[in-house]
């Protein structure tokens, strides 16, 4: 595994800073899983990460606490939005095993407001 991803192991939550097009960073902590050298978050499709991520791709990482406070060190990396069902299969099960039940519970949540989730899947930067 690359050693800037060896930070994430056994964390929680990662702090993921997108960018507004006017510049201005965003942070917002999310859920995760760190699967080889991907990771991956779940989302709601209408969020504002989603659209933000959308017009620049380029963020940065780093563990974090269930706010934002910092656990490790900034990464950069890229994301993109992955609609296959297979993705998102799996990473309903993959949460379910990181987070236990509260995943399904949002998801069942969102989908009573008519609402979806879709998958991130985060690469570093190649240098």
């Amino acid at each position: 595994m690359n050693e800037l991803l060896t930070q994430f192991e056994n964390q929680d939550y990662l702090d993921l800073q997108t960018s507004r097009r006017d510049g201005q960073s965003v942070h917002t902590p999310v859920w995760f899983i760190l699967r080889g050298e991907v990771i991956y978050i779940r989302t709601l499709a209408t969020s504002s990460k989603v659209k933000r991520i959308h017009n620049n791709n380029q963020v940065k990482i780093m563990p974090s606490g269930s706010r934002g406070e910092p656990l490790g060190s900034w990464v950069d990396a890229q994301v993109r939005e992955m609609n296959d069902a297979d993705t998102y299969l799996k990473m309903t099960g993959w949460l379910a095993e990181k987070y236990g039940d509260q995943p399904q519970v949002f998801e069942a949540q969102a989908a009573a407001r008519g609402e979806k989730y879709t998958v991130i899947e985060i690469t570093l930067e190649r240098e």
